[in-house]
């Protein structure tokens, strides 16, 4: 086991549109959260939503543990050995799917790192709800007036939007009183109207006004709804983490032109693995390699001191195969984190292997950690939230100590 160094009331500004095996008891924010160090930084936060349960146990391999390879005989990772078809050595517990090469450098660098056991506080096996769920930060309820992205812009006190999405029409992450802009991707973009509004048109002019070649192509095919829509999302027909970077691109164009814009949305679909998954290579490992390559574009826009990328999924993915090599609705997964206030190189929080009794009801990854004591983490050290703060964004959460150590201090 490693030890961690331990409504929308107002119009939109566009109108497009559990803990298990607890070492700490929990304590609310006030109670247990430490004071921020340091000056407080403007800081940027993007969030990805993996949506359909990506599988956190392909993505960061477990090879020093041998029941991940008795669960999995047939789409295991195999162990690093320094070929293409092989886990790339993270450390002496974990290795990354060879399908994310591309962000090895930013471990390396000190800047990537993951809670590989985090999740909703309670097992949640359904897309819509736990999504939902992990969307309002309000575990059990299936309503809400916003989303917690929407409350953190709101909490940000700008005279214009704070927060920007740009895939989905109406995302429920982004839903609430805060303004917020939203940017939809392909069918959804020409459903809405993106530039039949004459609003909506200049405003998106004005954000593409540069000379950038993304910019100069936005502007050329403006002047057709079809192509503007093409523009915008690039609707990709098998996979939305297809068109993840070309999201990536344009969110990273609008959040550059756009200073008061610090709170970014991205989500990508197709990780509902249930057959025929693959391992070094086949589906999963396709949906990887697009995903390595979003993320290194957002980490060219997002490597600020105060700026992180979050990385979420629903749930996991069951620990063994099932019988058609695939794997099914689970529990605990990886959450990631990058940025350069984030205490990468290794990862952190509680891991307790793949043993049969160590599973939650003896088939899924425990969610040892609450994502939003995760959250929390990044908002109290990296953004200078307080505990009034954390209690209105993160209701009923608590602060869990195991992850102190996870944002840098300075």
């Amino acid at each position: 086991m490693h030890t961690p160094t331990l409504s929308r009331r107002n119009a939109l500004t566009i109108a497009l549109g559990a803990s298990f095996a607890t070492a700490l008891a929990p304590r609310a924010w006030a109670q247990a959260a430490p004071a921020s160090a340091g000056p407080a930084r403007r800081g940027r936060l993007v969030v990805v939503l993996l949506r359909g349960a990506y599988d956190g146990l392909s993505a960061f391999v477990p090879y020093a543990d041998a029941d991940y390879y008795a669960l999995r005989p047939n789409i295991a990772i195999a162990a690093p050995d320094g070929t293409q078809q092989t886990a790339i050595k993270l450390d002496n517990s974990f290795a990354m799917h060879p399908s994310l090469a591309p962000l090895l450098p930013l471990w390396q660098q000190g800047v990537l790192s993951f809670v590989p056991a985090a999740g909703l506080p309670a097992p949640n096996r359904s897309h819509f709800d736990a999504q939902f769920q992990m969307e309002i930060a309000q575990p059990g309820k299936s309503n809400a007036a916003s989303g917690w992205l929407n409350r953190l812009a709101g909490s940000r006190s700008t005279p214009t939007a704070a927060a920007i999405g740009v895939g989905e029409a109406n995302p429920a992450i982004l839903a609430g009183e805060a303004r917020v802009r939203l940017i939809p991707r392909g069918q959804q973009a020409q459903r809405t109207g993106v530039l039949a509004n004459a609003d909506s048109r200049h405003a998106l002019f004005d954000l593409y006004s540069g000379n950038d070649a993304l910019s100069v192509a936005f502007r050329k095919g403006a002047d057709s709804r079809m192509q503007s829509a093409q523009m915008l999302a690039a609707d990709n027909g098998a996979t939305d983490s297809i068109g993840l970077t070309l999201d990536a691109q344009h969110l990273g164009t609008l959040m550059r032109n756009d200073r008061s814009l610090s709170i970014g949305f991205l989500s990508a679909g197709g990780w509902d693995t249930h057959a025929n998954q693959g391992n070094a290579t086949g589906q999963l490992a396709n949906n990887l390699a697009n995903l390595a390559r979003g993320i290194a574009q957002l980490r060219q826009d997002f490597n600020e001191s105060g700026d992180v990328i979050l990385v979420m999924s629903e749930f996991g993915r069951t620990s063994a195969e099932n019988g058609t090599r695939g794997t099914d609705h689970g529990f605990g997964n990886a959450l990631w984190l990058i940025g350069n206030q984030v205490n990468g190189g290794k990862w952190h929080g509680l891991w307790t292997g793949l043993a049969r009794g160590n599973l939650n009801e003896n088939r899924d990854l425990p969610a040892h950690h609450d994502y939003r004591a995760v959250l929390a983490q990044v908002f109290k050290r990296n953004f200078s939230m307080t505990d009034s703060g954390l209690a209105a964004l993160l209701p009923d959460a608590n602060w869990d100590a195991r992850l102190d150590g996870l944002m840098r201090k300075s």
